[in-house]
C-alpha cells in the first residue's frame, strides 16, 4: 500500500508538472483535459493501464512499481514553439526532483528532532529509519521509498530516448527545422518501444551510482558505499 500511495502521488506531480508547465507557455491542452491536477482520477482515467494493472504486477512480480501517464499536448504548438516544448517536457522530471528536496529536508528534519535516524545500510525502501515501530516506522519506510522513486523517475525520464521527456534536451542544441525531423524520427512506429529498451539497460548502470551519490547528499560524511 506504502509503495502505491507513493508511486500515485509521485506520477500526479510529475504529470501536473507537465500540464502547468504547457499551460504558464501557451498550450492549455491539458489543463481543459483535466490534467492540471494532484487529484489521481483524472490520470488514472486517461492512463489506467500504466496507473493501475502494471504497477500492481510489477510489484507483485519484482517488488517494486513501474507505471506510467501522460497528459495531452497540442503538436503544432510545440511545432510553433520547440524551446517552449523542451520546458514543457522537462517540467515533470524537475517535479521529481523537487519532491527529493522536499524528502531530503524532512528526513533531515526527522533527525534533528529525533523522530528518525541514519539506517545502517541504505536500500530503495531504507533511506532513513527509526528506532521504534509503529506509525514512525511506517513514516520512515513512506519517506524512503518517496526519495529512492524521485530520483529514479528524474533520471530515468532525463535520458535522451523516445518517449521519455530527456528526448527533448536533442532540441536545445539544433536548430528549429532539425528539431523537427527529430521529433518526427522519434514518433515513427517502433521508435518508443526501442527507446524504452535502450533507456532500461543504460539506467540499470546509471542508477545504483545515482542514487547512491544522491544518499551521501543526505548525509554527508557518512561514506555509505
Amino acid at each position: 500500500m506504502a509503495w502505491y500511495i507513493v508511486f500515485v502521488l509521485t506520477t500526479c506531480v510529475h504529470e501536473a508538472g507537465h500540464a502547468y508547465a504547457a499551460k504558464k507557455l501557451g498550450d492549455p491542452t491539458a489543463y481543459h483535459g483535466g490534467q492540471l491536477t494532484l487529484d489521481p482520477v483524472p490520470h488514472i482515467l486517461r492512463s489506467p493501464f500504466g496507473m493501475v494493472i502494471v504497477p500492481i504486477v510489477t510489484f507483485a512480480l519484482n517488488g517494486w512499481m513501474m507505471g506510467w501517464a501522460s497528459v495531452p499536448y497540442d503538436p503544432y504548438w510545440a511545432e510553433r514553439y520547440p524551446r517552449r516544448a523542451v520546458w514543457m517536457s522537462l517540467a515533470g522530471p524537475g517535479a521529481n526532483l523537487i519532491i527529493v528536496l522536499i524528502t531530503g529536508i524532512i528526513i533531515r528534519i526527522g533527525i534533528w528532532a529525533g523522530f528518525f535516524i541514519a539506517p545502517d545500510s541504505i536500500t530503495f525502501s531504507t533511506v532513513v529509519a527509526t528506532e521504534s515501530a509503529g506509525l514512525l516506522k511506517g513514516v520512515a519506510v513512506m519517506l524512503s521509498i518517496c526519495f529512492s522513486l524521485n530520483v529514479l523517475l528524474m533520471i530515468f525520464n532525463l535520458l535522451p530516448f523516445p518517449p521519455l521527456d530527456g528526448t527533448a534536451l536533442v532540441e536545445f542544441f539544433v536548430s528549429p527545422q532539425a528539431a523537427a525531423k527529430y521529433r518526427q524520427f522519434c514518433m515513427m512506429p517502433g521508435m518508443m518501444v526501442f527507446g524504452i529498451f535502450i533507456a532500461w539497460n543504460v539506467f540499470d548502470y546509471l542508477y545504483p551510482s545515482i542514487h547512491l551519490l544522491s544518499i551521501n547528499l543526505l548525509y554527508p560524511g557518512m561514506g555509505y558505499h
